[in-house]
């Protein structure tokens, strides 16, 4: 996290830890929780290594696991706001415009609850919205081994995590109490604003 400057993806209170508003009804994290998801993922982060990030917002924490795999991985961001991509590459450009260029990091528009197929397996996935339930439609884009980092539930909500051994079984692990808000549409966010 000290490698990539949250001043270039957030436009108030950058280093509060806090979650701030960014625009299009979408926040980014507080920066224990992006600094949770990366030390639960690190061992799917390594160089060479691929990562979907869903829901991610202004590219931050997407640029952080982009930093882990080095030039040899690639992340994927995925958003369901245009606008919210755009952003994102404009601000990972800011000092990294080099990982667009080569592939190293991508943004899409598209709906997080489906995943990036297209990209996958992924070593690891994080989700930066809550899911209802289990996400079966996600696990089935991870590799075995692999990992994913998301929160579940609607009015109480966990840390799930999911990991898939060699052999392909899944399990998982309750990990924290959290509130985010949920995996969505583009047209409930725009409208609602979550």
């Amino acid at each position: 996290m000290t490698a990539i400057d949250r001043g270039d993806y957030s436009r108030s209170y950058p280093y509060e830890d806090s979650p701030q508003s960014i625009g299009w009804g979408a926040t980014i994290s507080a920066p224990h929780m992006h600094a949770y998801a990366l030390e639960k993922l690190r061992d799917y982060l390594k160089p060479g290594m691929r990562a979907l990030d869903i829901g991610s917002g202004s590219g931050y924490l997407t640029a952080c696991m982009a930093h882990m795999v080095g030039a040899e991985g690639l992340v994927v961001g995925i958003e369901h706001i245009r606008e919210l991509v755009e952003l994102s590459e404009r601000n990972v450009a800011k000092q990294h415009a080099d990982w667009l260029t080569a592939g190293r990091i991508k943004f899409v528009t598209g709906d997080g609850r489906k995943g990036f197929p297209e990209d996958g397996p992924y070593d690891c996935i994080h989700v930066g919205a809550a899911a209802p339930k289990k996400p079966t439609e996600l696990l089935d884009q991870l590799k075995a081994p692999g990992r994913m980092f998301i929160p579940v539930g609607s009015m109480s909500q966990h840390i799930m995590i999911y990991d898939k051994e060699p052999d392909g079984t899944v399990h998982e692990k309750k990990w924290l109490g959290v509130q985010y808000v949920p995996l969505t549409n583009e047209d409930e966010q725009r409208e609602y604003g979550f």
